[in-house]
C-alpha cells in the first residue's frame, strides 16, 4: 500500500464518518546483531510512511535487535547498546521530521531485574513509554524464559483524542493477559508486535487469533510481524489490521518487505470492553483462546500518557486498497524456503554457493530454489560420477544446469574412490560410503578454494531414518530442505515447473528427475525402496511419530503395520546422532530437527511393542 500523500484536512467524508488516524505497518527484514543498520532501516521506513501522512508507525518485535538473538541477550552491553540506540533513534526521529508521529520500535532493554524483551513509544525525540513483554515463550523454537524477564506495566498512551495500547507476540497467544486488561479499561486500538516464525498452514491460527483478541479488547488490531531469513527461522510478514467484528482490514503480503498504510475510521472512547466471542480458537503452543471471564488476572500497573489530547481534523482517507490473494500451501512453502536460503547466504556474506548435481529430485529442487534466492550466476553446480553413476543421472545434472543457466563442472570421483577400496580393503556399506564422502571432500575443497557456501541437499525424510552419510551427502553450512518431506519435494517440483509454464519460462527441473525412482547410485541397481519403504508411507507414518509425538502402540492403533512401525521407529531413532551434526536448515514444518525436536543422542528408551 505505497500510495497516497499527506492529510490534507476536509470539512468531512461523504459518508459523514470522520478518519481519526493513519496508521503504517512497517513489515521489515532485521539483522540480528546490526543494531545501528537496523535503527538505519526503522528511521528510513518511518520517513516513508510519514511521508505518506501516517500519524502512527510500528515496527516488528526486537527489530533493532534482530530475532531470535540468542545468548547475546546475555551479555549486558548488547542490552545497553539496545537502550543507548533507543534513546538517539528517537531524537534522530524529530531530526528528521518524524517528531509528530508515535513510532512503536521493537528492543531489548536491561533493569535491575534482569532484561527485557520490550517495546518503546517514541515521540517528539523522546520515549515516552516503554512496554514490557508479559509472556515469554518457552516451548518449540523459543527459549525466551531463559533470557528475559517478564514485564507487567501496561502504558497507554492517547494520541490525537485516541488512546492506543501496546502488547508484543506471545501476549496474544496466551489466555488472560494484557489484551484482557486493555479490553477492561478501554482503550482505541491496540497495536502488537511481532517475530512470529513461518510455519505450514500457521495462518489459520493467526487471523482468527488476532480476530478473537481485538473483540477481547474491544479495539481494532493492528498486527505487525517481521519477515526475512534468521539462521533456521523464517518470518512471513503478513501483518494485518483486524477489526472487532473480526473483518480484516488490511494485510500486507507474505514474505516480503512492505509498508502497509491504512486510515482507521476510530470514534474515541468507542470502544465497547470485553466484547468477547465463545468460540474456542486455536493458538500458539496447543493452547486455546478463551474469554478473559474466566481467568484471574495479576495484577498489571497501568499508566497513561496523553501525547495529543485533541482529535485531528477531517481529511481525506487513502483510496481502499485490495487484500493480497493468498498463497497456495505449495506457493508459500517455496517463498519461505527461498527466503530463508537468500537471508542465510546474504547475511552470512556468501557470494555463491556449491553442491552436487546427482540428476536426483532433491538436488534438482535445492538447485531451482538457489536460483530464484541468489540467482543462477551465484550457484555452481558439480556432478561427481562415481563407477555406479548412471548416465541419465549424468545427463539430467547437465540438463538441470542448462535449464538455469548456472555454472556447471564435472569432476569423476573414481578413481579416488579406488584407492581408497583397495588401500583399505573395503566392501559392501563401507565402500558406498566413501563414494558420499569423497563427494564430500571434493565439495569442501572447491568450497577453500573458490569460497562457495556447500550446500547438503538432503530432505526431511532421509534425515529422519538416517539415509545420509555423515562427512558424506551431509557435508555443509547449510540445508535448503531439511525440513521438506520427500513428498512434498516432489510436489513442489512439480508447482515449480508449472508455474514456469505460466509465465511461459522453461521449467527449471528435468521431469526426468521428477519421474524416475529416487536412488542413492552407491552399488549396481540400486534404488531408494530397496531400504526404505514407499515414500508416500514413510512420511505418513513419520508425521505422526515426529510431529505427532505419537508412540508404537498410538501408530499401530491407527492402522499401520506393526512390523513396518518398529522398524521405521528403529530407524528414527538410532540416527539421532546423524541429525545432531547436520547443517541447519529451513524450518517449515511445526517440528523441525534442531531447534523444535531436541532428544539426547544417548538414549535407551526405545518405542517396542507392548
Amino acid at each position: 500500500m505505497r500510495t497516497g500523500g499527506g492529510t490534507e484536512p476536509v470539512d468531512v467524508r461523504e459518508d459523514g464518518v470522520m478518519p481519526q488516524l493513519r496508521i503504517a505497518l512497517a513489515q521489515v527484514n532485521a539483522s540480528v546483531g546490526d543494531i545501528a543498520g537496523n535503527s538505519s532501516m526503522v528511521l528510513d521506513w518511518t520517513r516513508e510512511a510519514v511521508q505518506q501522512g501516517a500519524h502512527l508507525v510500528a515496527f516488528p518485535e526486537t527489530v533493532l535487535a534482530g530475532y531470535p538473538v540468542e545468548d547475546l541477550a546475555l551479555r549486558k552491553s548488547f542490552a545497553a547498546a539496545n537502550r543507548a540506540e533507543v534513546e538517539s533513534l528517537a531524537q534522530r526521529l524529530q531530526q528528521a521530521g518524524c517528531g509528530d508521529a508515535l513510532v512503536v520500535v521493537g528492543h531489548l532493554d536491561r533493569d535491575d531485574e534482569g532484561v527485557r524483551n520490550s517495546a518503546s513509544l517514541l515521540y517528539d525525540g523522546r520515549v515516552v513509554a516503554t512496554y514490557d513483554k508479559h509472556h515469554l515463550p518457552n516451548y518449540g523454537v523459543f527459549d525466551e524464559a531463559r533470557y528475559f524477564a517478564p514485564g507487567f506495566d501496561l502504558p497507554i498512551v492517547r494520541l490525537h483524542g485516541l488512546d492506543v495500547g501496546v502488547v508484543i507476540c506471545e501476549d496474544i497467544w496466551q489466555n488472560g493477559g494484557p489484551v484482557s486488561a486493555l479490553g477492561e479499561v478501554g482503550v482505541d486500538l491496540v497495536v502488537c508486535i511481532n517475530s512470529s516464525p513461518y510455519e505450514r498452514a500457521k495462518d489459520d491460527q493467526r487471523t482468527p487469533l488476532v480476530a478473537g483478541r481485538a473483540a477481547e479488547a474491544g479495539a481494532p488490531m493492528a498486527y505487525v510481524n517481521m519477515v526475512g531469513g534468521q539462521d533456521e527461522l523464517v518470518f512471513d510478514g503478513d501483518s494485518m489490521v483486524v477489526g472487532t467484528d473480526g473483518q480484516v482490514l488490511a494485510r500486507a503480503p507474505q514474505f516480503t518487505e512492505h509498508l502497509l498504510v491504512l486510515d482507521m475510521d476510530l470514534t474515541a472512547g468507542g470502544h465497547t470492553a470485553t466484547t468477547v466471542p465463545e468460540p474456542e480458537v486455536p493458538a500458539e503452543g496447543g493452547m486455546q483462546f478463551v474469554p478473559a471471564s474466566r481467568f484471574l488476572r495479576p495484577a498489571f500497573d497501568i499508566t497513561r500518557t496523553v501525547l495529543q489530547a485533541d482529535p485531528l481534523p477531517g481529511y481525506e482517507p487513502l483510496p481502499a486498497q485490495p487484500l493480497p490473494e493468498p498463497l497456495s500451501d505449495e506457493a508459500e512453502v517455496w517463498a519461505a524456503l527461498v527466503t530463508g536460503l537468500r537471508d542465510y547466504v546474504q547475511k552470512n556474506g556468501f557470494r555463491s554457493v556449491t553442491f552436487g548435481f546427482s540428476g536426483g529430485i532433491d538436488s534438482a529442487v535445492c538447485a531451482a530454489l538457489c536460483a530464484d534466492a541468489i540467482g543462477a550466476d551465484s550457484l555452481y553446480g558439480v556432478s561427481m560420477p562415481s563407477h555406479y553413476s548412471s548416465e541419465h543421472s549424468r545427463s539430467d545434472a547437465a540438463d538441470l544446469a542448462r535449464r538455469l543457466g548456472c555454472h556447471f563442472d564435472v569432476q569423476p570421483i573414481g578413481d579416488m574412490v579406488d584407492v581408497f577400496v583397495s588401500r583399505l580393503e573395503l566392501s559392501g556399506l563401507a565402500e558406498e560410503n566413501v563414494q558420499a564422502r569423497c563427494r564430500g571432500v571434493t565439495l569442501m575443497a572447491l568450497s577453500n578454494q573458490h569460497g562457495h557456501l556447500v550446500l547438503a541437499p538432503g530432505n526431511k525424510t532421509e534425515l529422519a531414518v538416517g539415509y545420509s552419510t555423515i562427512y558424506g551427502d551431509a557435508v555443509g553450512g547449510f540445508a535448503p530442505i531439511k525440513d521438506v518431506p520427500k513428498t512434498l519435494v516432489w510436489k513442489l517440483a512439480q508447482w515449480r515447473n508449472a508455474e514456469a509454464e505460466k509465465r511461459g519460462e522453461v521449467p527449471p527441473i528435468p521431469e526426468n528427475s521428477i519421474s524416475k525412482p529416487p536412488s542413492a547410485e552407491l552399488r549396481p541397481d540400486q534404488v531408494d525402496t530397496d531400504s526404505l519403504p514407499p515414500y508416500e508411507i514413510l512420511d505418513v507414518v513419520l508425521d505422526g511419530y515426529v510431529e505427532g509425538d505419537r508412540g508404537y502402540a498410538d501408530l499401530v492403533g491407527e492402522g499401520f503395520d506393526a512390523a513396518l512401525v518398529e522398524r521405521i521407529i528403529q530407524l528414527v531413532d538410532r540416527a539421532e546422532y546423524k541429525r545432531r551434526q547436520y547443517p541447519p536448515g529451513t524450518k517449515i514444518t511445526l517440528k523441525a530437527f534442531g531447534r523444535d525436536r531436541r532428544l539426547p543422542v544417548t538414549n535407551r528408551w526405545r518405542e517396542v511393542r507392548p
